[in-house]
């Protein structure tokens, strides 16, 4: 006993009575409980919501998703670990088992919604590292000495002084704002997503302007919390932004254009378009570019700038039917009511042709070598291309020609060869 009381004494402790033995076993046990608590919320309450993200958001049932059973579960043991160290005046050591306990639970927290908003290992972890030392060092009396050592080593430019402790505030608090603009823009495209108010592109628009008002938000926030003296840069911000304004010339102008065509809903996401040599369905309209997505499978990604500026063909602006030209030749000495016939039953036979409105044949010209037609076909899905509605079409035709003998002329060359007797 002598020497467990010599141990005590040596971290400041001092000795520990039987009334202090039962008060530690106390708060172990509570711990303990508290701590069991939060693995079994986690269990239950935890993989619940789970399962009614991955229900309700589907596809984007990653980060926090998967994550909510972790959440919840340290997220309880912390809250009721809290709780416990408040309630009673605990003795020296239970204090420090309790801010022990406490500062896991809350670092592990931590580190699960920082991991479930994407936000790097490194960043995660250093968190949740100065978490657990505040609350431990807070739990045990040596929080006032940790950050008097923090602010006395110190670097001082001129008037202005950078102490370790201003460089920790002021990388708690951008990586605090960095993971709330990023939860409430999630939370923002999840409602809007579910809205049945507005069209995808104003849902996009709006996702958009609500994602530069945190931003916006989220600056002034951190300007005020660290308290900078905007005034100070005064003098800085002519030139700065002067430059600003020659730099970014060009990211501003397809932000303003992005907006724009979201706004008068020219170029809406899931539109067939054509620009210069770029022909696909939009996939998505960014901050600087639009992503186009060919039939190839290759993604363009166009400046929101040059669809402002330069023509383009929307093939579903106001209308998502669109009329596919097919060429056809036929003899003269053929059925041309037949023939024609044929071509119309090709046509009609093409499952992604339209019935309404409904194909038709036109006899376009007497060519030189057959009598030209163009089959006239309607289809509503042009992001799936209308190479193949031509292949289609013209593989029924020529089955349809060879059974009821409609020939398909070709050119032919009359080549004449003289002897050496008829030359001269």
């Amino acid at each position: 006993m002598n020497r467990l009381g010599q141990w005590f004494a040596s971290l400041g402790l001092g000795a520990p009575g039987s009334d202090e033995l039962a008060q530690n076993g106390v708060a172990l046990a509570l711990a303990l409980l508290a701590l069991l608590a939060g693995w079994v919320v986690g269990r239950t309450l935890g993989n619940w919501l789970n399962a009614l993200w991955a229900e309700r958001i589907g596809g984007e049932a990653d980060g926090l998703g998967t994550r909510l059973h972790s959440i919840c579960r340290h997220g309880t043991a912390a809250m009721l670990l809290a709780i416990i160290a408040v309630a009673w005046p605990w003795t020296p050591l239970s204090k420090l088992g309790l801010g022990f306990a406490l500062g896991s639970a809350v670092a592990m927290l931590v580190v699960s919604v920082l991991r479930g908003l994407h936000l790097p290992r490194w960043a995660s972890w250093s968190m949740a590292a100065i978490a657990f030392t505040s609350i431990l060092s807070r739990a045990v009396g040596g929080l006032a000495a940790i950050r008097n050592t923090l602010d006395r080593v110190a670097l001082e430019i001129g008037s202005t002084r950078f102490s370790l402790l201003s460089l920790m505030t002021i990388l708690i608090t951008f990586v605090a704002l960095f993971a709330a603009v990023r939860l409430i823009n999630r939370a923002v495209g999840q409602a809007l997503m579910h809205s049945k108010g507005f069209d995808p592109t104003q849902r996009l628009l709006a996702q958009k302007l609500a994602a530069i008002g945190v931003v916006i938000l989220a600056f002034f926030i951190g300007i005020d919390v660290l308290g900078i003296d905007l005034t100070a840069f005064a003098l800085f911000s002519g030139a700065f932004g002067l430059a600003i304004g020659f730099g970014l010339q060009k990211t501003i102008g397809n932000l303003i254009a992005g907006i724009i065509l979201l706004m008068d809903r020219s170029i809406k996401p899931g539109d067939v378009i054509v620009v210069g040599e770029s022909f696909g369905w939009v996939n998505k309209i960014g901050v600087r570019a639009v992503s186009v997505i060919t039939r190839d499978g290759k993604e363009h990604l166009i400046p929101n700038e040059i669809l402002m500026t330069q023509e383009v063909e929307n093939w579903s602006y106001t209308d998502r039917n669109v009329r596919v030209r097919v060429p056809v030749r036929v003899a003269y000495d053929c059925d041309l009511q037949l023939a024609q016939a044929l071509m119309m039953r090709a046509a009609v036979e093409s499952p992604r042709v339209l019935k309404d409105p409904q194909p038709n044949v036109w006899l376009t010209a007497f060519g030189e070598n057959g009598v030209e037609h163009d089959i006239l076909a309607w289809i509503s899905d042009p992001e799936s291309g209308v190479g193949n509605v031509k292949s289609d079409v013209l593989n029924r035709l020529w089955l349809l020609f060879k059974e009821h003998g409609i020939v398909i002329p070709f050119p032919q060359r009359v080549v004449t060869v003289k002897g050496p007797e008829s030359v001269g």
